[in-house]
């Protein structure tokens, strides 16, 4: 994965296709779209049928999601090349909500979550999404392959299986339990397919290797009429025509609270798949996107797809990667490939009947495959215990548990092995009289003299002083043995400080012996600020705040000659 670079913070929240249009638009543009647009509406195609029946869904849902979402969220996107659409990192967790609270369920959840994707959009947002840690991503990217690449394992080995168990070991303990029932002819079908996506990448890798493998494999099963299950055979004869607009029903607030922990995980996931796919999109072709625009048209897409039977979805990376190598030059590509999938639905529907589940699931495979992107899995390993730990618990805890344990769990150690990394980084050091040495060591400036004076301390932070690092400031200061007459608080290299931190100083400026004076010197700007609205500065004294070490020196020279002469 790349790390994903926002457009400015300030960009206006306008939809790239309105840009696109001002700043003027000509029919070799639109020539190029429509090309373009046709050409991912085929490689579309069986993904969005095998998306849904991998989430337990009915297979026309995935065109209706394709449809619906991609068109609303092609018409508002703040990029120009994104195809959105149902992709593999919902398959797990739409499968799990479905499991659970039905098709309904989905459709409030999902609701939800393109709601919490526009609140996302409008205040700005867009730009925290990269702050979700890498080994979380890729963990969990993991995870949801491995998951994807088990529930295939049925409809692969043609395993006469009614109900797969959801849980992971669960599941592989009913297919070693029904191995040896395995389907040859559908077991051919699929490696066929395997196959066939693999040559066609290899050899030709500009053609789209599933729709040349899926019509390959449906062609071989209807030619031998092999003995394997096909969409028609499982689920019928499937409705042809455009669903009609439906509005959610069985809206309750302990349905709400029962679904929002679901509801953000996939505001998560399509914030952070949607702006991946921009962002690859922008490395294609130099183009900018406007991260919070993206984050709208999203939730704008969601919102509308469950309104025609269609369920969550974010922008596809690879069918955004695919539609810049076509040629797109807007986002009307993904409009017409939009239009291209209605035509689909409208009067071709009944074709996709023949094509075998086998073919499907070995597509679910190379998605899987693509999705666990080993290369990145082995190069996290080459980095800090810390980040690879993380990953393999998100990992493990997509795989064992759920994707919404995974991804709040990981962000959260993550954030915590951050801390404590920044705690590490933070210096805080002590100089007195005698101790030049370990002051240049530590990067402190000495003053003319060369000394520190007797009776001195300067003490030293160098990084933040926030909450990880205020308990080391409290124990150093708590180990001073003898009080100094003068104490130099030095924050020549402390940017920033939290409450924690400002405690800390309070504590100590209360608990301080009578006759030590402090003193404050080389105070950053945004810190003394943060000291002047606590009131630390006016508890010290105006008068005792100096622009530089050295200056705060003299002073403490004063002071204790003023001490000798009482």
């Amino acid at each position: 994965m790349s790390s994903i670079q926002p457009a400015q913070h300030k960009s206006p929240l306008v939809p790239s296709l309105f840009k696109t249009i001002r700043s003027g638009y000509s029919l070799g543009m639109l020539s190029k779209d429509v090309s373009a647009g046709i050409t991912v509406g085929v490689v579309a195609l069986p993904l969005a049928l095998a998306f849904a029946i991998a989430s337990g869904l009915t297979p026309e849902r995935g065109l209706y999601t394709s449809i619906i979402a991609g068109f609303f969220m092609a018409f508002f996107s703040g990029s120009r090349f994104p195809v959105s659409g149902p992709t593999g990192a919902f398959v797990v967790i739409i499968y799990s909500i479905v499991s659970r609270h039905g098709y309904e369920g989905l459709v409030l959840t999902t609701l939800m979550a393109g709601i919490l994707l526009v609140i996302f959009g409008f205040l700005r947002l867009g730009a925290l999404v990269k702050y979700i840690p890498y080994p979380v991503t890729t963990g969990f990217t993991t995870g949801i392959a491995l998951l994807i690449f088990s529930s295939q394992m049925k409809d692969f080995f043609g395993l006469p299986l009614v109900d797969t168990p959801p849980e992971f070991f669960d599941k592989w303990g009913a297919y070693a339990q029904n191995a040896m029932d395995f389907s040859p002819a559908t077991f051919g079908v699929a490696v066929f397919t395997l196959l066939v996506i693999l040559i066609v990448r290899h050899k030709i890798p500009k053609v789209p290797a599933p729709v040349v493998a899926v019509f390959l494999s449906t062609l071989l099963v209807w030619l031998f009429s092999l003995p394997t299950d096909t969409i028609g055979s499982r689920f019928g004869t499937l409705p042809t025509g455009f669903p009609d607009f439906t509005l959610p029903y069985g809206i309750t607030f302990e349905r709400i609270r029962e679904l929002f922990p679901d509801a953000l995980t996939i505001a998560l996931l399509a914030g952070i798949e949607s702006l991946l796919a921009c962002v690859v999109a922008d490395s294609m072709t130099g183009d900018r996107h406007n991260s919070n625009m993206e984050l709208i048209s999203q939730g704008i897409g969601n919102v509308a797809s469950v309104f025609f039977g269609g369920f969550a979805a974010t922008g596809a990376i690879a069918r955004t990667a695919t539609n810049v190598r076509a040629g797109a030059h807007s986002s009307i590509s993904a409009i017409v490939h939009s239009l291209f999938l209605v035509v689909v639905v409208m009067w071709l529907l009944p074709l996709t009947e023949y094509i075998p589940l086998a073919a499907l699931a070995a597509v679910l495979v190379m998605v899987a495959y693509d999705m666990s992107d080993l290369r990145t899995v082995r190069h996290i390993f080459q980095g800090p215990k810390s980040d690879w730990s993380v990953m393999i618990l998100t990992f493990a805890l997509t795989v064992i548990f759920d994707l919404t344990v995974a991804v709040y769990t990981g962000v959260m150690l993550a954030s915590l092995l951050f801390m404590r990394r920044m705690s590490e980084l933070t210096g805080i050091h002590t100089c007195v009289s005698g101790e030049e040495e370990e002051a240049a060591a530590h990067d402190i400036p000495l003053p003319d003299e060369e000394t520190v004076p007797d009776g001195v301390e300067i003490f030293a932070i160098n990084g933040p002083l926030f909450f990880g690092v205020a308990d080391r400031f409290q124990s150093t200061l708590d180990a001073m043995e003898t009080p100094p007459k003068v104490f130099i608080m030095y924050l020549h290299n402390t940017p920033a400080i939290d409450m924690t931190g400002i405690h800390a100083l309070e504590a100590f400026l209360e608990r301080r012996q009578e006759g030590c004076r402090v003193l404050f010197a080389a105070v950053q700007e945004p810190a003394r600020r943060t000291l002047q609205r606590v009131g630390i500065l006016r508890a010290v004294g105006e008068e005792n705040i100096y622009p530089s070490l050295d200056e705060a020196l003299l002073r403490a020279e004063e002071i204790l000659e003023e001490e000798k002469r009482k």
